[in-house]
């Protein structure tokens, strides 16, 4: 079956699912496998809970009449969303970036449904599987879209490129994440950058941090770009706002104070706000949007434990992430300060050098104590600090303790689970 015929039965369908466990009664329903997994095995259970049909890409489980046998499940749901996004034609903007772009996806999100019907990637549905779901997600009731993109390795945002076929782009930023992905930070540049190569075929338009030196430079690949920035000449101009443990930024004289901590997120902030102007949403309007924003998924989160105060952000984390973390907790304006950071996955070899960058770092610090949980960490080991190789012996450890009025940041990669830390007994 050709991809057109395939799209007409999805338009009269109730969209796409690859998991049996969330199926909607007339879903089509795509066998994908994985390492653990063949999806083909679910299509009957599938049928049977009410998918309209299966497409699955091995031959003793076609079904007549109830399934589509194809070549490549994957890449069959890949060329589809293709096709789907071509057939609807609105306006998509897509969101990369080593640190910070589910933030500012999030935050785009929010400014953009003041002034249109604006679809955006659910949670972080950022790779080869959820992008495409993201695209077969959109409607004829979309004014525009915000596609959100993660990678570890190159390749992968020109792929997604492929499918979605953006109008605009941003880079939130370019750091020391997925290194043993990409093969270095030149490697995460090229990756990353492959944005900006894609727009630039397509005539399409990039937005970038003018104070980003790598970002600026790599952003002359493109015809069409708008800047922003707090000093020089920018596109758009704004200033950090750094008043309090939140951080705001100050557009044409309008002050916008976020629930958000640390500069970057003030800079995440302002690209929102940025392609928000450009597309004419009022200032007024933008400001209410951000200002009721609450992040969460332990993203940034700020949140109250006991009589203490807590900077959850554990949903990853890489030596950028990290140091900008560290930085903004050392200038915060408190009492008594906690560190527990976890272990950075996906460094590659300069995983030993970056995580005793960080144990140095803490031992200069200004913090009242601090806590490395993790076998890379632990291979670190000084007398600086308190470490534990597994996330439950440093939560055994703080469960013992009695902590008042003190402030503390949990940080780590998604696969150290820190926030099991905070998780009290019973």
């Amino acid at each position: 079956m050709i991809i057109k015929e395939l799209h007409q039965l999805f338009l009269k369908s109730k969209g796409v699912c690859t998991d049996t466990r969330s199926l909607e009664r007339g879903q089509l329903f795509f066998a994908l496998k994985g390492g653990n997994f063949n999806g083909n095995a679910y299509a009957q259970q599938a049928l049977d809970g009410g998918a309209s049909l299966a497409v699955v890409d091995e031959e003793e489980y076609f079904l007549e009449g109830k399934t589509i046998l194809v070549e490549n499940a994957l890449e069959t749901m890949q060329e589809l969303a293709k096709f789907h996004r071509l057939y609807l034609d609105i306006p998509i903007i897509a969101i990369t970036g080593s640190n910070g772009k589910t933030t500012t996806k999030e935050l785009l999100h929010r400014i953009l449904l003041q002034q249109y019907n604006c679809y955006a990637t659910k949670g972080n549905l950022n790779n080869h599987i959820g992008v495409p779901l993201s695209l077969l997600s959109l409607t004829k009731k979309h004014d525009l879209a915000i596609i959100e993109m993660g990678a570890n390795h190159q390749g992968e945002i020109d792929a997604y490129c492929q499918w979605a076929l953006p109008d605009f782009g941003l880079i939130t930023n370019i750091g020391k994440a997925h290194l043993e992905g990409f093969g270095g930070i030149e490697g995460v540049i090229k990756g990353k950058t492959e944005l900006y190569r894609s727009l630039a075929e397509r005539d399409g338009l990039i937005f970038y941090n003018a104070e980003d030196i790598i970002l600026t430079e790599q952003s002359r690949l493109v015809d069409e770009r708008l800047s922003y920035g707090q000093t020089g000449k920018v596109d758009y101009l704004y200033t950090l706002l750094d008043e309090s443990e939140f951080i705001g930024i100050e557009v044409n004289g309008l002050k916008i104070q976020s629930n958000l901590i640390g500069q970057y997120n003030g800079v995440n902030m302002a690209a929102a706000v940025a392609i928000g102007q450009y597309l004419k949403v009022p200032l007024k309007k933008m400001k209410s949007a951000l200002e009721s924003y609450e992040p969460d998924n332990n993203r940034s989160q700020m949140i109250k434990y006991g009589d203490n105060q807590v900077i959850l952000d554990a949903y990853n984390a890489n030596p950028t992430s990290m140091m900008a973390a560290l930085s903004y907790f050392e200038k915060l304006d408190v009492a008594k300060k906690g560190v527990f950071l976890g272990d950075m996955f996906e460094v590659g070899t300069s995983s030993n050098d970056e995580h005793q960058l960080l144990v140095k770092y803490l031992a200069k610090s200004n913090f009242d104590f601090h806590v490395l949980v993790g076998e890379y960490f632990f291979a670190q080991k000084d007398e600086n600090g308190l470490f534990f190789k597994t996330t439950e012996e440093a939560k055994e450890w703080f469960s013992k303790e009695q902590f008042e009025g003190y402030t503390f940041l949990v940080k780590g990669s998604r696969g150290m689970r820190m926030e099991i830390i905070l998780q009290k007994k019973g």
